[in-house]
Parts: C-alpha cells; sequence; structure tokens
C-alpha cells in the first residue's frame, strides 16, 4: 500500500497529480478529499488549494496472475492461470494445452516468464512475494528427472574414484541436485564456473578436487 498527499488548485489536478507521482490509474486507487478548495475573499486573499490523499492498494499475487495472463494472450496461447500457495510463496499452475512453447527448451522460457512475473508482481509489493511458474507439472517431472540423474552420476563418482562434472544448469536446478545429494555421507557436490555457464561436480567424499 502507497500512499501521497498532494494539493492544487482543484481536486483533480490534486487528484492527477497524485496519480503521476504514485505512477497508477485512477481505478486502482482510492481518494479522500482532505480539504476543498476556496478562492477567498476576491479570488485572491486566503484562497485555499485543495488537497487530496490518493492510496494505491497493490495485489502482487493479482498483478502478476494479470500480467502472465496478459503475456500467454498475446502469444496466443490458450491457457488459463491457477494460482496456490507452495512451499516458497505461490505457485502459478498454467493449464491448457500444447504449452511446449511456454516450456521452452529444459524450461528456459518458463524461467524467463517467472523472471518477468516475479518484477512485475513485487514492483510495488510493500512484501516480497515469491512466485513459481510451472505448465503440464514441468517443474516435478524435472525435479525426478535431476535427481535421478544425480544418482546415477554419485554411483559412477563412487566406482571410478573421478570427479565428474555435469553440464551447465540454473541456480535453481542446481539446488536440486545440491539437496538431494545432500543426504548422502559418501558424495559430495561443488559448482564451478561463471553464470550462465555455472556447473555441479559430484565427487567421492575424500577425494581430491
Amino acid at each position: 500500500m502507497k500512499k501521497v498527499v498532494a494539493t492544487a488548485k482543484t481536486i483533480d489536478d490534486a487528484v492527477q497529480k497524485a496519480l503521476l507521482e504514485l505512477g497508477v490509474p485512477r481505478e486502482k486507487a482510492s481518494i479522500r478529499v482532505l480539504e476543498e478548495p476556496s478562492r477567498g475573499l476576491f479570488g485572491l486573499i486566503g484562497a485555499k488549494d485543495a488537497k487530496v490523499e490518493v492510496e494505491f492498494h497493490f495485489d502482487p499475487v493479482v498483478e502478476g496472475r494479470n500480467f502472465l495472463q496478459d503475456v500467454l494472450t498475446n502469444m496466443k496461447v490458450d491457457a488459463r492461470v491457477e494460482s496456490r500457495p507452495n512451499e516458497e510463496g505461490m505457485l502459478f499452475d498454467i493449464q491448457g494445452t500444447n504449452l511446449g512453447i511456454i516450456i521452452g527448451r529444459r524450461g528456459q522460457t518458463l524461467d524467463s516468464l517467472q523472471y518477468l512475473v516475479n518484477v512485475v508482481a513485487n514492483r510495488h509489493a510493500d512484501k516480497h512475494v515469491r512466485i513459481t511458474l510451472d505448465a503440464e507439472n514441468y517443474r516435478l517431472r524435472r525435479k525426478e528427472t535431476l535427481e535421478q540423474l544425480a544418482d546415477r552420476v554419485a554411483k559412477k563418482a563412487l566406482s571410478t574414484k573421478q570427479n565428474i562434472r555435469l553440464e551447465p544448469m540454473s541456480a535453481a536446478e542446481r539446488k536440486v541436485i545440491h539437496a538431494f545429494l545432500q543426504k548422502r555421507s559418501d558424495v559430495v557436490t561443488f559448482s564451478e564456473g561463471e553464470e550462465p555457464n555455472r556447473y555441479i561436480v559430484i565427487a567421492a567424499k575424500g577425494a581430491s578436487r
């Protein structure tokens, strides 16, 4: 919630001044007149400007969901967005058919959309809300794939006694592998390289790096 007090010769001018400062349209704000304008004696002496208080009520979840729905419409994707709480904050579940264009190669398009939605949703929020995007249950399926990969590579690292380097991944995907293998006492994981080419190395515990 943001609030601005503005003064001007007329109420409308004061409201417009406050709306410009807030950077929001009139329909998204509540307006309270604090002081009516008065012309004063002979229209000069004792004249008072109008004084208004304009308040902007911002719902980051609604703003983020509306933005995402507009993007899907502009992309001509027939889909709807359902939102619900999850462990990290809010999940926006994109539901429809043939959503491959939304997911992209290894979820890159989905990750990019997620970044934009979070920027839009939190630009005026009083408290940051973490929004995760998913489509066709991609996040869960990808998590399972990464955990299976981590398990296979961990076994290989143990049998060969060699450090094994995985291909570059996003920070979110690296986090999945780190968390999955953290439960094991026989292997260690660490990241190397610079973004966007940062990657994970899996090694038998005690092996040299």
